[in-house]
């Protein structure tokens, strides 16, 4: 089982402790010293006040950080966690992957969602109500464009005939692509289209999944439940080999688990076979971060890998 780390870059209340490249430097390098598969960084680019101020979090540029944490780090995956796809022409995004992909010695991991919040497509620019067509189009445009080889590909408001993108992905087969979000949709979206699928889990209630507009994922047997459905869809579909199944977090929200539960829980996600999972990292300052980050590499990662 490999461990992910979403990491704190988003915290811009605390900017001395998580916002400076002394910052970035101290939390990539211990990301990766205990172990962690990936390093993750959330989008959003501009949210509204009226978000944030219920909850929601600010976040960096993610291609940005990843560029940072890629100059100081040697093993550690990349990985955006998600990328809102449909708020970007898919060239600019396919460029801006393979640069960084190509200069990390192909370690970007591309995890992409439609998205939920209406006043960030506003502000973008981006028709809401598209989003999923912009999705399924998006990764189309993103496939061709970052293999190295020249294109053709045309989409709503933009073509490209006989273009290229150098170098491509230097991954093998091709740079790998996850898709987010519970929502059957978003399921068969990721058989047909993905290496991976990453579900996550809500609150439960219609509290969380009303506001990010997905389907309910609040325990074991619903995660059950809808990786039956991708296995099902998939034998429907002819896929044979399922995509990979990449767990947001070990924690549902909320949940506060000890070091040996969250090992219990890894286990019990292995046989309904995830492959990947998040853990939270917590501290209020970064000397709190990292000490937790050393602890969880040793009481977690050291047991379940």
């Amino acid at each position: 089982m490999k461990i992910n780390c979403p990491l704190p870059f988003d915290h811009t209340d605390a900017p001395a402790e998580f916002g400076t490249m002394e910052a970035v430097i101290a939390i990539g390098q211990a990301v990766e010293k205990a172990g962690f598969n990936a390093g993750l960084v959330t989008d959003h680019p501009v949210p509204t006040g009226r978000w944030l101020d219920a909850g929601g979090h600010h976040a960096q540029a993610p291609f940005v950080m990843l560029s940072l944490l890629a100059a100081h780090t040697k093993t550690l995956r990349l990985q955006t966690g998600i990328l809102v796809l449909p708020y970007r022409n898919p060239f600019i995004v396919a460029r801006d992957i393979t640069t960084l992909d190509s200069f990390s010695g192909g370690r970007v991991t591309l995890s992409v969602g439609a998205g939920y919040l209406k006043g960030e497509y506003r502000a973008l620019g981006v028709d809401f109500e598209k989003r999923n067509e912009l999705m399924d189009e998006y990764i189309q445009a993103i496939r061709l464009a970052t293999s190295g080889e020249e294109f053709t590909f045309e989409g709503d408001g933009y073509q490209a005939f006989g273009n290229r993108i150098i170098p491509g992905s230097p991954q093998t087969p091709h740079l790998p692509i996850y898709v987010g979000g519970n929502a059957k949709r978003a399921i068969r979206r990721v058989v047909d289209m993905a290496d991976g699928w990453n579900p996550f889990f809500t609150m439960g209630g219609g509290v969380n999944s009303n506001t990010t507009r997905t389907a309910e994922i609040t325990n074991e047997d619903d995660l059950k439940a809808a990786i039956d459905y991708m296995k099902d869809y998939a034998a429907k579909v002819g896929r044979a080999q399922l995509p990979e199944i990449v767990l947001g977090g070990v924690n549902k929200p909320g949940e506060v688990l000890t070091s040996q539960e969250i090992v219990d829980r890894i286990g019990t996600y292995r046989e309904l076979g995830v492959s990947t999972a998040g853990v939270t990292v917590k501290g209020a300052t970064r000397a709190e971060w990292l000490e937790d980050v050393a602890r969880i590499g040793e009481e977690v990662i050291a047991k379940v890998q």
